[in-house]
Parts: structure tokens; sequence; C-alpha cells
């Protein structure tokens, strides 16, 4: 069996501590680890599981690359696609990856993004599911609903989870999509109604077989993309101008809606999308007065509230049924029944052109990080750090010149055709139009800090002659 992660999210609900460039994921919302970490964690202890496939954006290769590299994980293969595309094709394009290798396997696929709480509970599902999935049947998992809920879909099966007396898969009757509250309720007093967790199991040679059927040609682009795609490391590089003609669409519209070999498996685990600052309330740990508060944070005279401090004190009194959200960049303050309306906000965003839908102030780059600490009209302060053994690429700025500032480590800097060793305290300036580039060789992280003086100061002022990354 071999896990699939699907890591392609952008996790807008979550704005402004989930960004495009950095996904919730990435990020630990319920424990010290990542959601992508928590993800694959739970399948310890799983029987027969193969190297993991994780499909991602490629602006998020490094992320992910990183985190399996800090659990140690080494993975089947990290799929990019160049843009999303839904479901439907990510999971195609595994599919094709895992029959490449001249296996037919079991696939687990997987998002990224959610909670089980009871992990022997999910391990004693996926037995039961594993046993329907071998048999050729096109399992999904069917979350056992604790209440009515209007932000899931749902799965009707035609038997009642009451009425089951152990553990098993049963036909599913129907996929319906999210209803309004008196429909939601009218499900599950029903018995028979399933919150659809996006979660699957099925033999990589039943799943095409059957898109071929339902959707032949998405089937045949997903084959293009995957035939035309490069290998480099651990990353596949689908073709991009077959992948980018696929429609897009979900598991669940291309097949699972239309094929006579679609299963359900009830789940009881203490499953959560987190998909709004409401559920990640949900699973996370109140106070006498139903609070949740995360970092530095002071609340008095409050009920009900989720109250999260990233950067600085936030203090909050005599409030009620809020969502508080601060960054270094950018504060949300929602009322809890709003909190599935977020993504308006990042829809404002995007339309403003505001970078702040897109990055936090600290960026992450697979050389490490940076954070624009100070700006002016002309000029720029950034603090940048550089991982140990990694380097910036060789590059050229049209527009601003840099002065750099060792603060701790190391830095080794092309500057032109000069190439000399800063150490702390230890500067250098970069004229308009010069190559450069800088190098931590040691073993510790370097840290500098670069101010940036010209008439243009965009990220997009960069000439790249080498890189390592591929950019």
């Amino acid at each position: 069996m071999i896990p699939v992660i699907l890591s392609g999210g952008s996790g807008s609900r979550l704005w402004p501590l989930s960004r495009e460039s950095y996904p919730k994921q990435f990020l630990p919302l319920t424990s010290e680890q990542s959601m992508l970490c928590e993800t694959l964690q739970r399948l310890d202890g799983v029987d027969n599981l193969s190297k993991p496939i994780v499909v991602c954006n490629e602006q998020h290769r490094f992320l992910v690359a990183e985190q399996l590299r800090g659990m140690q994980v080494l993975p089947h293969s990290i799929v990019l696609e160049p843009e999303g595309r839904n479901t439907a094709p990510a999971v195609a394009i595994a599919a094709l990856a895992i029959m490449e290798q001249g296996e037919d396997a079991l696939m687990l696929v997987l998002p990224a993004d959610h909670v089980i709480e009871d992990i022997s509970a999910f391990h004693q599902t996926l037995a039961v599911a594993r046993q329907s999935a071998e048999q050729g049947k096109l399992v999904t998992f069917g979350i056992v609903p604790t209440a009515p809920e209007t932000g899931y879909g749902y799965i009707k099966s035609n038997q009642t989870y009451d009425a089951l007396a152990e553990l098993n898969a049963v036909p599913v009757a129907q996929f319906v999509e999210k209803p309004d509250m008196a429909t939601a309720e009218s499900y599950v007093a029903s018995g028979d109604y399933f919150w659809n967790s996006g979660m699957f199991l099925f033999k990589a040679s039943c799943f095409l077989s059957e898109l071929e059927q339902q959707a032949p040609e998405m089937l045949n682009l997903c084959r293009q993309a995957f035939s035309g795609a490069t290998h480099d490391m651990d990353f596949v590089r689908l073709d991009n101008e077959a992948f980018i003609s696929i429609k897009a669409d979900s598991i669940d519209y291309a097949v699972m809606e239309k094929t006579d070999k679609a299963v359900v498996v009830p789940l009881n685990a203490g499953w959560n999308d987190i998909g709004s600052w409401s559920a990640l309330s949900d699973v996370s740990n109140k106070d006498e007065q139903s609070n949740v508060v995360s970092g530095d944070v002071l609340i008095e005279s409050s009920q009900n509230c989720y109250v999260r401090s990233e950067h600085r004190l936030v203090a909050a009194l005599g409030v009620q049924d809020q969502v508080i959200i601060e960054t270094a960049d950018a504060v949300l303050v929602a009322s809890t029944d709003k909190a599935q309306e977020v993504k308006r906000i990042v829809e404002r965003l995007k339309l403003d052109e505001r970078s702040e839908r897109l990055h936090h102030r600290r960026v992450f780059r697979p050389w490490g990080n940076y954070e624009s600490i100070d700006e002016g009209e002309r000029f720029l302060v950034k603090r940048i750090v550089v991982n140990p053994g990694a380097s910036l690429s060789l590059q050229m700025h049209e527009h601003r010149a840099e002065h750099w500032v060792v603060v701790t480590g190391t830095a080794k800097v092309t500057r032109g055709d000069e190439v000399m060793e800063l150490h702390e305290d230890e500067s250098t300036y970069i004229p308009v139009g010069m190559k450069h580039r800088l190098e931590n060789q040691t073993n510790v992280p370097l840290e500098i800090i670069e101010v940036q003086t010209g008439g243009y100061l965009g990220e997009d002022d960069i000439v790249r002659f080498d890189d390592v990354y591929g950019r």
C-alpha cells in the first residue's frame, strides 16, 4: 500500500496564518508538527506500507522536501503540479507513477491537512477498507457525523451506521453537495449519511480503468503530462502544456459518483479537516470560558473565542464568539459564525494585488528565509538567514544596489570576479548590475542584514545566471 499525500491546497480560510506560499498543511496547527508530518506519522504501524508519493504545487517543492527530510522519510516521488487541477488529475498522475514501476499497489489517498485523533480506530478502519480495495472496489471513508454540518459534502450509503453490527464496507448510494442547515439536520437524523472525508483506497489499475471509462480525455492528458515529465532527484516535473490543459475536477465528480464499484467504510476516529478557524477551535484545548488561546495572549471576561498571537502581545477584554489572529503583517478579527467566509477577505486581497495573501513577512526559500524589517521610498532592509551548506543563485539586479553586513556565521561572497569570505561584523557592497552570490559553506546558519537602495525594489528584479535549485 502506497500513501498518496495530496498537498496542493492553499488553505485560504485560515488566513492570515495560511498563505499561498506557505499554506496550512506546512504549519504546526494542532501540535508541534506540521499537518503534513502528522499525516505521515499517523501511518506508523500500518502493515506493508511503501514509500509515499506526495503531490504538491511546484512552488512548495522545497517545503515538502525539507519536511520529509526532517522526518527522515524517503519518498517514492514528489510530483509537482504546474497549477492546481483538483484531486482527480493528481491521483491519476500518482497512479501512473505507481504503474510505471511495474506495480499494481493499493493507493491510500490522504489530504495533507486533516486531523485524526484516534489513530487506533483509523488503523482498524484501514484494515477493513484494505480488504475491499484488494477485491477491486473503490473505497471512500465516510465520517460518522457528530452534528449537522453545512461545510461538508455528504455520502449516502444503503445502510445506516447504527445498523452495522461490525465495521464493514457498504455500497455508496449517492454523493451529495454541501447542504443547508435543515437538509444537514435531516441527513444526520436519517443515520445513513456520512461526511465526505476526501480519503480513498483503491488499486492503481482499478482507478485508472474507471477514469478511462468516465473521463477518457482527462486520463489521456494525464498520460501526456506524465510521459513528458522530467525527473530531478525526487521531483517529478510534469509536462506543463499537457497538465494545464486538463479540466480541473475532483475524484468524486470524475469517478466516484459514476462508478458502480464505490463503497464507503464508516470512520469514527475524531476526524476534522481544519477547514476554518472554528474547526481548528473544535480540536483545540479550551479554558473554562471555552476560549482557545495560543501565543502571547491575555484574555479577560471573554467567552467562546479563538485568539492566536504569532508576533506580539494580544489582549482581549469582554468579547464573545470572536476569532482574533495576529501575525507580523496582518490581523484578522471575525465573528465565529463567519469563519467559513474568511476566503472572501483573501479574494479582496487578490483583487487589490496585495502581497499579504501570498507571503508572510518572513518568506521561505529553498536556501533559507528572509524577513523585511524596514522600508521606505528608496530603501528596504532585510534579515536574511542562509541554511548550512546552502547557496543563493548567482544573480544580478538592474535597479537596486545591496549592502550586506554579516551578523552571525561566515559568508562566502562572489562579487563580480572577486570571491571573499566575510565574518561577523564585516560587510560588502554590491553595486547595481554586478553579478553576485551568497553562500554558507559552514555547518551553522548564516545571518546577514541586507540594505537595498534604488528606484525599484521588487522581488522580480532578479536576473539569474546559475541556480542549484533550478529556478
